[in-house]
């Protein structure tokens, strides 16, 4: 089905009124919040973001750089009174650069973002609707991981390799849980070790497995609330019918769906495996850049 005629379908514009900017954040109600938090039972904790540092997964001849970090006070600074000294630093970096988030500004398509507003509102001051301050601090709630290559077998997924609708059943099968309304959608490819583990930049960026279209159905179906990935952009790409990122323009932009990408997720499975556990506390905080179509984040899940 042509990407459009889905996002028709599965359109979630004006299901929260027509000023809304959370989208299917809106469904992390402060009921789902209490229930996450229950999920909670050793208190092991892991972080799932890259490193943000000038070895990042950036290619040098892209749109996006790795961050660039100077110190700008160093020891050599004179002493204030009394023998105090104090180092001071600065970050210069791409906000989607390395784990991060997309905002519902960062994706338009027929000259309209999420919720039928204008792409006008992008200028060269960020986005004065649907920015990424709207959701920093908004997302916590119950995580669940669906592990692709684990439910069937293997270390990860092929360049290129679609994960279906039936991929993502299978997953929960073998994860023995139900994804449910307001949950916090973690799938691992195991694609991320491309460039972790082998350092292959190039390889990473050149293609890689995700979800392909026949998943947004599913998700909407369920009304997950967010879902994010270990790849650099949640989707398979190419995509099937050779368009541009068609599952983030139904997701983001029709369904108001913000997308997490390059969470460090291989850890997390096996620490999973290890505890028999797929579901767990998960809480992203990100930058409240004013205007800003993304973030970096720090994911952050506690079993």
């Amino acid at each position: 089905m042509e990407h459009r005629t889905l996002g028709r379908e599965l359109s979630n514009w004006g299901r929260w009124g027509e000023a809304d900017q959370l989208g299917t954040l809106n469904l992390l109600t402060p009921e789902r919040r209490v229930e996450a938090a229950r999920s909670i039972h050793v208190g092991i904790s892991m972080d799932l973001s890259l490193p943000l540092d000038e070895h990042g997964p950036q290619l040098t001849t892209g749109s996006r750089g790795n961050p660039v970090h100077v110190m700008t006070r160093l020891p050599s600074a004179p002493a204030d009174v009394g023998g105090f000294h104090y180092f001071d630093d600065a970050l210069f970096l791409h906000l989607q650069g390395a784990t991060q988030l997309d905002a519902l500004a960062h994706v338009a398509y027929d000259g309209l973002l999420y919720n039928g507003v204008d792409l006008g509102v992008v200028t060269t001051s960020g986005a004065t609707r649907l920015g990424v301050e709207n959701l920093v601090g908004r997302i916590s709630g119950r995580g669940v991981l669906l592990d692709i290559p684990r439910s069937q077998g293997r270390d990860s997924l092929g360049p290129g390799e679609p994960v279906t609708a039936a991929d993502l059943d299978r997953a929960e099968m073998h994860a023995g849980v139900a994804v449910g309304p307001g949950d916090l959608l973690l799938v691992r490819t195991g694609w991320l070790a491309t460039f972790t583990e082998r350092g292959d930049r190039e390889r990473f960026f050149a293609a890689e497995p995700g979800l392909d279209l026949s998943t947004a159905r599913w998700l909407h179906e369920r009304d997950v609330a967010f879902v994010a990935s270990d790849n650099w952009g949640v989707e398979v790409s190419p995509s099937a019918s050779g368009d541009a990122m068609p599952l983030h323009c139904v997701l983001v932009r029709d369904m108001g769906m913000p997308l997490g990408e390059m969470f460090v997720l291989d850890d997390l499975a096996r620490t999973a495996a290890s505890l028999g556990a797929s579901t767990f506390h998960l809480s992203c905080a990100g930058l409240r850049v004013t205007g800003g179509v993304g973030t970096p984040v720090s994911p952050v899940v506690t079993f």
